[in-house]
């Protein structure tokens, strides 16, 4: 039978975890408009269900839910790191019409207890992908003028479902039409 080991003999060579605190603050908190990230002119994630972290002094990275990205355009990596305060990270590469970017995407699937929130999200390096918030509310994308755009298109009967928007284009002679 193998001689027991010490709690401390069991962490030995295990990367150490730090808690978030005053010395180096982490918050995580649901975003309040949606976020959209952009490859190439390419959509990869739209979502009104991001998470903001904001760690110590470090530029905010925004985290999306994995159901409104397009998973299919990423593709598991072997590359890892380590954060102290969040855990291992696994990365991705974005392959998307013959463009590619290594290891562009993170994801904290096993975080330490204290980052939870943002297990299973993935987040994307700026520099590679445009990430940008959107101006609508996250739980309503400006339905009134969606609605009433939708109204004034063709409901498949080849008619509009209201009467069309007055012209705004000039005909030929001058006149609107």
């Amino acid at each position: 039978m193998a001689p027991r080991r010490t709690f401390e003999q069991l962490c030995e060579g295990a990367p150490a975890l730090k808690i978030p605190g005053p010395d180096h603050p982490i918050t995580i908190t649901p975003a309040t408009t949606r976020w959209r990230a952009m490859f190439h002119g390419h959509l990869l994630a739209d979502t009104g269900g991001a998470m903001l972290l904001r760690e110590a002094s470090y530029p905010q990275v925004v985290y999306f839910p994995r159901e409104d990205v397009a998973m299919d355009f990423l593709s598991r990596t072997d590359h890892t790191t380590h954060c102290p305060y969040k855990g291992d990270a696994s990365y991705y590469t974005i392959y998307r019409d013959g463009e590619v970017a290594e290891n562009a995407v993170w994801s904290y699937e096993h975080p330490y207890p204290a980052m939870a929130a943002i297990q299973d999200l993935v987040a994307f390096y700026p520099d590679r992908v445009d990430i940008e918030a959107v101006d609508a509310p996250a739980d309503s994308a400006n339905r009134e003028a969606v609605d009433e755009t939708i109204l004034h298109t063709d409901s498949g009967s080849g008619r509009p479902q209201r009467e069309p928007w007055p012209s705004n284009v000039e005909g030929p002679e001058g006149g609107v039409r």
